[in-house]
């Protein structure tokens, strides 16, 4: 366990931390709102605004970061501006507020992603990328299976109190800001230009990057495209007739399952090729996707979530080391930071064509429709992108 270095702690400490906090506001956020006068369509357009604010300086902030050869000031800066901005969505209910609290807490994600992804890719060698990465993915999902379980105590003995769960996540996001400042690199004399560097720069970069690149980013792509937000499986598996606590449940034992196979897949990757698990990851995302079109029942939803569980250790942290074996180094945070920018408009259009296609032709159509288009992808990564990809 050598190569779990100092900075790999840390940096998974700060994420376990960090996804405390927000994932103890992510169950309550919607209902939060609705208490406080947003309509569906203005939390719609709040969440969407939001994630696609968020995605866009991903891009932008990971250039930055490989412009300035530094990873740490904007890793302590991002985690810092999303603690801040959480206590601030309970001060006020205002519309605007609400809005700019929200985007707050998105950006500071924006410039924290790219380069912590890119210093997780720089301590660690060729030979254990998916092992770091998937080691630090699981602190990051613990966060998501604490977070709901301390919302829930809390809202047991305090029903419907959910603006002072906003501040109570404020402590765990002071303490990451804390264990961040642990963080140290060398010094890079690199001097340029704030003036030259517009807000959609990173884009250039697709035009030059590599042609292994291009293809990985294209075929994960097409996947987001079509992959919705996990709001849809809950939503399935409430209509099916399970309770608010146990629907809940099932969200915290999904991330359980996949903290505890991150670390596991990772080495599996390292030993056997990234894009087989990946590849693996894709298949049992389809199986699931068909289970939920076709199934029911509480014990068979338990078990469709456990497999996706181990899709979700396949893919996720994955997709970032692959990402990074095919690029040059000066270019991590560029690349990752340009990759997740495109993912995440992708996301927020997955999530609209579900939202339609379940809307007009039940959410049967919506589950086989992903279903199809990721035996799509998984074919073009075993068939059309084979060259030249690790």
């Amino acid at each position: 366990m050598r190569y779990i270095t100092r900075t790999v702690w840390i940096l998974s400490i700060v994420s376990l931390l960090t996804d405390v906090a927000s994932e103890m506001l992510y169950p309550v956020m919607p209902i939060y709102l609705r208490q406080i006068g947003f309509s569906i369509l203005l939390i719609g357009i709040l969440e969407g605004l939001t994630e696609a604010t968020a995605g866009l300086s991903k891009g932008y902030f990971g250039k930055l970061s490989d412009l300035s050869a530094r990873r740490v000031p904007f890793i302590q800066a991002g985690y810092a501006l999303s603690a801040m901005a959480k206590p601030m969505l309970g001060l006020f209910t205002c519309p605007w507020w609400i809005f700019f609290s929200r985007t707050a807490e998105r950006v500071g994600k924006g410039i924290r992603t790219g380069a912590r992804d890119a210093m997780l890719s720089d301590v660690s060698s060729q030979g254990n990328k998916a092992k770091v990465f998937g080691f630090h993915r699981s602190f990051d999902t613990l966060g998501a299976v604490l977070g709901p379980s301390l919302a829930l105590l809390y809202l047991h003995f305090r029903p419907e109190d959910y603006r002072s769960l906003f501040f109570i996540a404020f402590a765990p996001g002071i303490l990451a800001i804390a264990v961040s400042g642990l963080l140290k690199e060398k010094r890079l004399q690199v001097s340029f230009s704030l003036k030259k560097v517009s807000f959609f720069s990173f884009l250039r970069y697709w035009k030059q990057s590599p042609t292994a690149y291009k293809r990985i980013v294209l075929g994960l792509l097409l996947f987001t495209l079509f992959n919705s937000s996990d709001v849809f499986l809950l939503l399935k598996i409430k209509e099916a007739g399970l309770g608010d606590s146990t629907v809940i449940g099932v969200y915290i034992f999904y991330n359980l399952i996949y903290a505890l196979f991150s670390f596991p897949m990772g080495a599996l990757a390292d030993r056997i090729g990234l894009k087989v698990v990946f590849i693996l990851g894709l298949i049992l995302f389809a199986f699931v996707y068909t289970g939920m079109a076709l199934g029911n029942g509480l014990w068979f939803y338990l078990i469709l979530f456990f497999i996706y569980g181990i899709y979700a250790a396949s893919t996720e942290g994955i997709s970032k080391a692959w990402i990074s074996m095919v690029i040059e180094k000066k270019d991590t945070a560029t690349a990752i930071g340009t990759f997740t920018a495109f993912q995440s408009i992708c996301t927020m259009i997955a999530s609209s064509l579900a939202g339609a296609i379940w809307f007009v032709f039940g959410p049967t159509a919506a589950f086989l429709t992903t279903a199809a288009v990721t035996v799509v992808v998984i074919v073009y990564f075993l068939v059309i992108a084979t060259r030249k990809m690790t």
